[in-house]
């Protein structure tokens, strides 16, 4: 009986050696009382190192991180302990020479007529799991950062569709519309930031188009920001992008438009309306390319050009310290003047015509041409709103006409003060700004920014008006 005993413990014994997992065998005290070849193969001990001890001690005595792990927390003695079989994918063994590799390993208990008298624990190196597990995380993060893009790409790309804005060209032959041209014909195929000066409605917009547009960036997006239209506290979220969890309601990782516009342009219109705060880290965008997305330490390196544009007086933001000196200069490596349409009357009849075959096409109305009477009105008349004035009045009026002639009602002038012979009731000009603020509200029903919004109907950046509203104590 005691050879049949023999040979069937040797057989076993063959069976463990010749496995390719790592085999441990332990008494009722956790000695080592067996070591198979694979565990001496992958983790450098040899059967002479380990029988009669702890082998805790010698490969499983830190975490990965090298924090201690004392071997009363570790599963395989506590399997010694209760007999619960356990099962641990996510720890590492440390070989002889100092190295780990991440391990798998079942730890059994061996039990005779109901009573625990060992264990044995079988682990193989998943060192290549791990990795395929790492490149699989990698590339599916990847795809959703593509994914990402490409819809942050489609949402802008629908948002220009909708503007429902002709950009192809700038329409005019004045000598100020000229030196626009050849503004244009130099910086254009440099990388130079550009700021874009003039008053509202003078195609500050379509400068920047034109300049992208001569580039060799043409055929990478021009990615458009109006910083005005923007609140405050998602400014940095707009331009930089951000985490999931970043902020209340960040439900999701969302890219930023400087993200967006990588290996092409930004264009910033309404600069001047940016937070000192934001501004700090434009700058560093400017001089280093590079932004962490709000929320994430992690940084991001990107090639854009920057255009920005603004209708108000950056002196006057310098001097009073709204707007950074360090960060102007950065901008205005190469200046360019918006002329007024008062500037350049002689292109009114050009884009009175390629207004009005826009207009034909858009309202599906066929007028051939304007009224001598009606065109000589638009001349003499001193636009203070500029071009986006003029789109205005021809539009209006091609709603009411009959084609094929187009006429034009009179434009009425800024309404001149009354004469009273009683005193006037003088109040303070702080009064008089708040009072005029609260009448637009009261016209555009509360509403601040958008299209009919107060912002537009006082022609300020709705940015400015919040701020005006906040000094004064105005509420919506």
């Amino acid at each position: 009986m005691s050879n049949e005993s023999d040979a069937l413990k040797k057989r076993y014994e063959l069976i463990l050696t010749s496995i390719g997992e790592g085999v441990y065998g332990l008494d009722k005290n956790g000695l080592t009382t067996f070591v198979n070849p694979a565990a001496e193969r992958m983790t450098g001990w040899l059967e002479e190192d380990l029988i009669g001890k702890i082998v805790h001690e010698f490969h499983h005595h830190s975490h990965e991180d090298g924090r201690h792990y004392p071997v009363h927390t570790c599963p395989v003695y506590q399997t010694v302990k209760d007999g619960v079989q356990r099962e641990v994918d996510n720890e590492v063994f440390w070989r002889k020479d100092g190295s780990q590799f991440p391990v798998e390993y079942i730890a059994t208990a061996i039990e005779h007529e109901g009573e625990i008298v060992g264990a044995v624990i079988v682990f193989k190196d998943i060192s290549e799991r791990k990795r395929s597990e790492r490149e699989l995380k990698s590339a599916l993060r990847q795809v959703e950062e593509l994914k990402e893009q490409l819809q942050a790409e489609n949402r802008y790309l629908m948002d220009e569709i909708q503007s429902q804005h002709n950009y192809a060209k700038m329409i005019g032959q004045g000598p100020a519309l000229d030196q626009i041209h050849t503004q244009i014909e130099h910086v254009a195929p440099t990388d130079s930031s550009v700021l874009i000066q003039g008053e509202s409605g003078t195609g500050k917009e379509l400068i920047a188009r034109s300049i992208h547009g001569a580039s060799r960036r043409r055929d990478r997006p021009l990615v458009k920001v109006n910083c005005g239209a923007i609140a405050p506290n998602l400014v940095e979220s707009e331009l930089f992008g951000h985490e999931k969890g970043a902020f209340t309601g960040a439900v999701k990782q969302r890219i930023g438009r400087f993200e967006l516009a990588d290996g092409g342009t930004i264009f910033l219109d309404e600069v001047g309306e940016l937070p000192l705060d934001i501004q700090v880290k434009l700058l560093r965008v400017l001089q280093e390319g590079e932004f962490e997305r709000l929320g994430s330490s992690e940084t991001l390196h990107v090639d854009v050009r920057v255009i920005a544009a603004t209708n108000r007086n950056m002196a006057d933001m310098l001097e009073q310290g709204e707007f950074r000196n360090d960060l102007y200069y950065r901008l205005s490596v190469f200046p360019i003047q918006a002329p007024s349409l008062r500037q350049r009357k002689e292109d009114i009849p050009l884009l009175v015509e390629h207004i009005l075959n826009a207009l034909n096409l858009r309202l599906a109305k066929n007028f051939t041409h304007i009224s001598p009477a009606a065109l000589q009105q638009l001349c003499d008349y001193d636009w203070p709103g500029n071009i986006r004035e003029l789109q205005n009045v021809i539009e209006r009026a091609a709603i009411v006409c009959t084609p094929p002639i187009l006429d034009v009602a009179p434009i009425p002038s800024a309404p001149k003060k009354r004469r009273n012979s009683h005193a006037a009731v003088l109040v303070t000009l702080k009064e008089a700004e708040a009072n005029h603020i609260k009448e637009a509200l009261r016209q555009t029903g509360g509403m601040i920014a958008g299209k009919q919004g107060a912002a537009e109907l006082l022609d300020l950046p709705p940015s400015t008006l919040r701020s005006k509203m906040k000094k004064l104590g105005v509420s919506a």
